[in-house]
């Protein structure tokens, strides 16, 4: 038997494929630029525009022109492109088919079109379960609602297209949405279909049973018959299949006998929607194939990039359908759904099955593992009479998503008589919703394959969300991944603990202290706040607060250069409190009081050095005034006692040589503490007995620490702290390097309690004969 005839491929085609690929594979790889080319961009204005170059350039430097506008500064954060995989590159290669493929004649280009929309459109509607439905490709994934809502507006009210907005005047449309939908999408769709706000009604969620982000079906049904009876018009219902935050799917059965009952329009979005394609589906999300629309992202589901969202619907007249905007007859517009069409084909059934249930397998193991680990709760606040694992199952049974929200939540410390850990103290959840940001981010950066997120819930507060059919594509997240995150989870628990036991463990040391205030912010993920207070009193309100910043400034860059594992910080970017010193998180080997004990010790420290040397510029100015008298006083005395020939050149020298001058030295000593000179008799007199004393003298005993041992710690368990509780002052230390005079001797420093300034008169020695023009004279030495 003759095989077939094999048909070459378009050479155009051939090459755009081709140079898709060169190109994915230098932006990918990051390593086109030299290192010469780097160190010229970091020195370039690149992120200024410039001017159009007259000759062109070529395909290379255009490239890399965008991958250096892509990485930017990667180098210096840590940063790395995603890496997009071979089924990325199909839908990347369908937007450069698209461009190609318009240009074709009209005729071809509308079977080619209609082909590609055909299939696409027959294809999702098979894997999504939803018969008989018609597709709307678009990049916005709200275009997709303002346009059946347009649609409903049309049915509804015939006569819309030739009257407008006249008619809704009339019979006021009203538009029904969750409280748990996505902030701003009413908004939205009122602002595209030109409706006042007056026309979203916001339909509250849970309060009594089931979920607390399922919506209230008792209440919009309450709501329907009020708008019904005042002679408004219940237009559409948006209806969550996995709510943005919790993943939590509404009563999508009871919800549609709701709209049938009142002719609405229901239309389901969520991230639930892409369990449809597996065989084992909850009755929950099933209902969903009942609505008259729903709304599709397969980009993020199965690791597609730039591919568009997918709005299914049902609707029997297509010219209301084209006048709402959801059908077209511009070839060109049906071209928006080439690369779906070609990343569907690439993956097949198979593959697109395999993603999503891998995705759904990783949430179910990061589930069980919760299970296991104590002070952790998942999707809602779960009354304290049920136990953790029984109300574990109550949700997944219930509500079977493939999002895992879970909180830290410490039981252990609750009241005895009931309730959780967020009602018995005053402020509690503000600290615990800083404890779960701090766990998000840190899961997120330590685990970053998980694609976990931090999110902002009504009811429980700030969570960590895992939900793989939006990140696990796109990541490669893997069971391994999952494990990891776990494993970090719990080494992370004991420490969110301790954190949360210390927090009054330390403000109760802080208050215990008169020269330090406590800074109470409950956004702080740590132990707390702390600002020294000087004692000083006698300053100006100005003065005073640029000491204070002055101390807790320096104060906090001394605490940062100890050996410690303790994180210090001055606050989060906009904390109202100023001039603070915030401590992180602790473990249960902290020892809060030797903590506490060496703030106080290093401010006072700083604040009695800069007390010191805040005055020493005035008191040595007044040293160095009075030392100029008393120098000239001598000057004087030595010229009286001389005689004025022998301060003429020439004969004095002779004078000197034939009748030296017997002089004595004589010295004076500035004391900074008291400001004042003093004959250096006394202390030449007693600096032998001073030397012999300091030769006997014992150095400073240090506490003893063990090797290995950091600051703030217990040693052992159950045994007394070891720690070293004070700082050592570096007063006398900093005096010595700043002060603008020295001691004349450096045996002289070692006189305790005293810092001595020898100024000292020096006159020639009686054994000394003086050259001519170079008698004595007065050498002041200030040391």
């Amino acid at each position: 038997m003759d095989k077939p005839p094999v048909k070459m491929m378009d050479p155009t085609l051939a090459e755009m494929g081709s140079h898709l690929s060169d190109a994915m594979k230098i932006l990918e790889s990051g390593k086109l630029e030299s290192e010469q080319g780097k160190e010229r961009r970091k020195l370039s204005w690149k992120d200024i525009p410039g001017p159009l170059q007259g000759d062109g350039q070529d395909v290379v430097s255009i490239l890399q022109l965008v991958q250096n506008l892509m990485h930017g500064d990667d180098d210096k954060q840590g940063h790395r492109m995603q890496y997009v995989g071979e089924q990325g590159h199909m839908a990347l290669l369908g937007h450069s088919l698209a461009a190609y493929i318009s240009v074709l004649e009209r005729e071809r280009l509308r079977k080619l079109t209609t082909r590609i929309l055909s299939d696409t459109t027959l294809w999702l509607c098979r894997l999504f379960r939803y018969e008989n439905g018609s597709a709307y490709y678009h990049e916005d994934d709200r275009e997709g609602l303002v346009k059946v809502c347009r649609l409903a507006i049309n049915t509804h009210y015939e006569d819309y297209a030739t009257e407008g907005f006249t008619l809704l005047s009339s019979k006021h449309p009203v538009i029904y949405q969750s409280a748990a939908c996505r902030p701003g999408l009413g908004q939205h769709l009122c602002s595209q279909l030109g409706l006042s706000m007056s026309s979203l009604c916001i339909v509250p969620c849970n309060t009594m049973f089931g979920s607390l982000h399922q919506m209230d079906v008792a209440l919009l049904d309450k709501l329907i018959k009020d708008d019904s009876e005042s002679g408004k018009l219940p237009l559409l219902l948006i209806a969550n299949a996995g709510t943005p935050g919790a993943g939590h799917t509404d009563k999508l059965s009871r919800l549609k006998e709701l709209c049938v009952q009142y002719n609405m329009w229901l239309h389901v979005e969520g991230v639930n929607l892409a369990t449809l394609v597996l065989g084992q589906v909850s009755s929950t999300v099933t209902a969903a194939t009942k609505c008259d629309s729903m709304t599709l992202t397969p980009g993020p589901w199965l690791g597609l990039p730039a591919v568009p969202a997918v709005t299914l619907y049902r609707h029997e007249d297509p010219a209301l359908s084209l006048t709402a905007g959801l059908t077209s007859s511009q070839p060109v517009e049906k071209l928006r759904a080439l690369p779906l069409w070609l990343s569907l084909q690439y993956l097949g059934h198979d593959g697109i099955l395999q993603r999503i249930k891998h995705a759904s397998q990783l949430s179910l193991q990061l589930l069980e593992h919760l299970k296991t680990l104590a002070s952790i709760k998942t999707s809602d606040i779960l009354d304290s009479e049920v136990s953790l694992i029984e109300a574990l199952r109550m949700v997944e049974d219930e509500l079977n998503s493939p999002v895992v929200v879970f909180r830290f939540s410490q039981d252990n410390s609750a009241p005895s008589s009931g309730g959780s850990v967020e009602g018995y103290l005053a402020g509690e959840r503000d600290i615990l919703d800083a404890l779960n940001r701090w766990l998000g981010e840190q899961l997120a950066q330590q685990v970053p394959l998980s694609g976990v997120d931090v999110v902002e819930l009504e009811d429980e507060g700030t969570c960590v969300r895992f939900s793989p059919l939006m990140t696990a594509a796109a990541l490669g997240t893997q069971e391994n991944d999952v494990a990891a995150l776990v494993e970090k989870l719990g080494e992370m628990i004991p420490v969110l603990s301790c954190t949360l036991c210390f927090r009054q463990d330390f403000k109760d040391e802080v208050l215990q202290q008169a020269s330090l205030s406590y800074i109470e912010d409950q956004s702080w993920p740590g132990l707390g706040g702390v600002r020294y207070e000087p004692r000083t009193t006698d300053l100006d309100e100005d003065k005073r607060q640029h000491w204070v910043e002055k101390i807790n400034s320096d104060l906090l860059k001394k605490l940062m250069e100890l050996d410690t594992d303790l994180y210090f910080s001055d606050g989060p970017e906009f904390c109202e409190e100023k001039n603070c010193i915030f401590i992180g998180m602790a473990t249960e080997d902290l020892d809060v009081a030797e903590l506490v004990e060496t703030i106080v010790s290093i401010g006072r420290d700083i604040e009695e050095s800069g007390k010191l040397f805040e005055n020493m510029m005035e008191v040595v100015r007044r040293g160095i005034q009075e030392a100029e008298q008393q120098l000239q006083k001598a000057n004087e005395e030595k010229l009286m006692e001389e005689g004025v020939l022998r301060q003429i050149p020439l004969v004095g020298s002779v004078l000197n040589w034939f009748s030296p001058v017997q002089a004595s030295v004589k010295g004076k000593t500035f004391n900074l503490a008291e400001g004042c000179l003093d004959s250096t008799e006394p202390v030449y007199s007693i600096k032998a007995q001073m030397n012999k004393e300091a030769s006997l003298d014992s150095p400073k005993s240090v506490t003893k620490r063990f090797p290995g041992q950091k600051l703030f710690r217990r040693h052992g368990a159950g045994s007394d702290s070891v720690s070293d509780t004070s700082s050592v002052s570096q007063l006398e230390e900093s005096f010595r390097e700043t002060a603008p005079v020295q001691a004349s001797d450096a045996e002289e420093a070692e006189v305790p309690k005293e810092h001595h300034v020898h100024i000292v008169e020096e006159t020639a020695l009686s054994d000394q004969r003086v050259p001519d023009g170079q008698e004595t004279e007065c050498v002041n030495t200030l040391r």
